[in-house]
C-alpha cells in the first residue's frame, strides 16, 4: 500500500463516523461527557428581583436626600421574602439573594446606613442599585448549552442552575485494547531474558478514558494468527479495536494478516509520519481497526493524532471544543524531512499568557522516560523549511 500523508490518513479514518446514540445520565454523573441535545433553562434565574448586598430595601423617592430616616418595617431573607409593600419613609431589612420587597427599587448597603430603635438613617444612597433583575442570568426555555458541549465544571453548574436533575449525553466509545507480541508481558511479571513489559495499553486506557470513552483490555496476543484473532473475538462488541505492535511488514508483524479472515477491510498501512510509520486503518464489519506501533512513544503519538479525533467525532464533540493551538517557538527547529514530524515537546507560559515551547533534547522514539516529560507536540509539516526562535507553530496539546 502506499504511504499516505497524514491529512489523507486522518479522512478516511474520520469517513463516514457519526456520533454515537444518546442516553440520560444524572448530572451528578455527567462529568466529562458530551451533550447530545441542547439543553435549555427550566426557568428563570433570578425567578425574583433580589437583592445584590446585606442592606436596606427602600424607595429611591425616599433617600434622594441624605441623611434620610426612615422607619424599619421588617425582614427580608433567602428564602424568606417580606410579604408587603413598602410604603414612603419605609425600609425593610435585606439579605444578599432575598426578593426585593414589593414598592421598593434601591438597596443601600448596610456600611451606609445605621440602625437603632426601629429606624435605620441612611448615610449614603445611589439609585436603582445592587438590585439584580429577574431573569438577569438567563430566562425559561432559553438555550444555555449547546449539543456537541464538553461537560466541565462550569458546565455542569450552568445545568444544574437550570434545575436538569439528568443530561442527554453522547454514549461512551468503547475501544477495546489489544497488545501483540511473544516478547511483552503484563507489568508486575517477572521477566524473562528477553522480555519486555507491556505498557502502551495503560497509557492508551488512560488517554481513552481522558477522552470521554471506555477502554477494555483485552490482554496480549502472540505473535501467532489464531491468538491474534481469538483475543479479538472477545472485543467484537467494541466500537473501536486497537492492536498495539505487529503493525509493520515484518514476517512477524501479524495484526493485518491474522484479521482478514475475521473480514478485516484494510485501508491503510503506513502514514507518512514520525514517529509512527506503521499504522493499520480498516473496518471489522461496523467496528473500526486501528494497528499502532509496538514502540511506546510511536503508538501514543499515533493514538493522540487518529484515536484522539475519531473519540471526538464520535461523541459529537463540537469543533469550538476542540481547538487548534499555536505557540511560540523557545529555541530555533532545523528544516524537516518528507514525513509530517510530531516533535516532542515542554512548555512555558509568558505573564501574557503566549505559550513558549521547547523540543526535547532527545527526540529518540525508544525513551518513554523523556516522553512523559512532555506536554505536546510540535506539529512539522513536511519539507518545513528551517524556522527560528519566537516564530509561530502548530502544537497537539496532550490529551492529559
Amino acid at each position: 500500500m502506499a504511504l499516505l500523508s497524514v491529512d489523507d490518513a486522518l479522512a478516511l479514518v474520520l469517513k463516514g463516523l457519526t456520533p454515537l446514540e444518546a442516553e440520560r445520565v444524572g448530572i451528578g454523573d455527567a462529568y466529562g461527557r458530551v451533550l447530545a441535545e441542547d439543553v435549555a433553562a427550566t426557568l428563570t434565574q433570578p425567578p425574583f428581583d433580589a437583592s445584590a448586598m446585606d442592606g436596606y430595601a427602600v424607595r429611591t423617592a425616599d433617600v434622594a436626600t441624605v441623611p434620610a430616616t426612615l422607619a424599619l418595617i421588617g425582614e427580608a431573607a433567602a428564602g424568606a421574602g417580606y410579604s408587603g409593600t413598602l410604603g414612603p419613609g419605609q425600609a425593610v431589612r435585606i439579605f444578599t439573594g432575598a426578593p426585593v420587597p414589593n414598592g421598593a427599587d434601591t438597596i443601600v448597603i448596610q456600611e451606609n446606613a445605621e440602625e437603632s430603635d426601629g429606624k435605620v438613617v441612611v448615610k449614603d444612597a445611589a439609585p436603582g442599585r445592587h438590585i439584580r433583575p429577574r431573569g438577569q442570568d438567563f430566562g425559561q426555555g432559553e438555550v444555555l448549552l449547546r449539543q456537541g458541549t464538553w461537560l466541565g465544571p462550569r458546565a455542569l453548574m450552568l445545568a444544574a442552575s437550570a434545575n436538569h436533575a439528568e443530561l442527554p449525553v453522547a454514549r461512551k466509545p468503547k475501544v477495546a485494547i489489544l497488545a501483540t507480541g511473544d516478547e511483552v508481558v503484563p507489568p508486575g511479571s517477572k521477566l524473562g531474558p528477553h522480555q519486555i513489559v507491556s505498557s502502551v495499553g495503560y497509557g492508551l486506557a488512560g488517554l481513552i478514558q481522558a477522552q470521554g470513552g471506555e477502554p477494555l483490555n483485552l490482554g496480549i496476543a502472540k505473535d501467532d494468527r489464531e491468538s491474534i484473532a481469538t483475543l479479538a473475538r472477545t472485543g467484537a462488541g467494541a466500537d473501536i479495536l486497537v492492536t498495539i505492535g505487529g503493525a509493520s511488514v515484518g514476517e512477524r508483524d501479524l495484526v493485518a494478516s491474522a484479521l482478514r479472515g475475521e473480514g478485516l477491510e484494510l485501508d491503510f498501512a503506513k502514514v507518512a509520519m514520525r514517529p509512527g510509520k506503521p499504522v493499520l486503518y480498516g473496518r471489522l464489519g461496523t467496528q473500526r481497526l486501528l494497528g499502532l506501533p509496538g514502540n511506546p512513544v510511536s503508538a501514543l503519538v499515533c493514538a493522540q493524532v487518529f484515536l484522539v479525533p475519531m473519540l471526538q467525532t464520535m461523541l459529537g464533540l463540537a469543533e469550538d471544543e476542540r481547538p487548534v493551538a499555536e505557540a511560540v517557538l523557545g529555541e530555533a527547529l532545523e528544516a524537516n524531512g518528507p514525513r509530517t514530524h510530531y516533535v516532542r515537546a515542554v512548555s512555558a507560559w509568558r505573564e501574557d499568557g503566549t505559550r513558549v515551547v521547547r523540543p526535547l533534547p532527545s527526540q529518540d522514539s525508544s525513551l518513554v522516560a523523556a516522553f512523559s516529560r512532555a506536554d505536546c507536540l510540535i506539529v512539522r509539516a513536511p519539507e518545513a523549511s528551517a524556522v527560528s526562535e519566537g516564530a509561530r507553530v502548530k502544537v497537539l496539546p496532550f490529551s492529559d
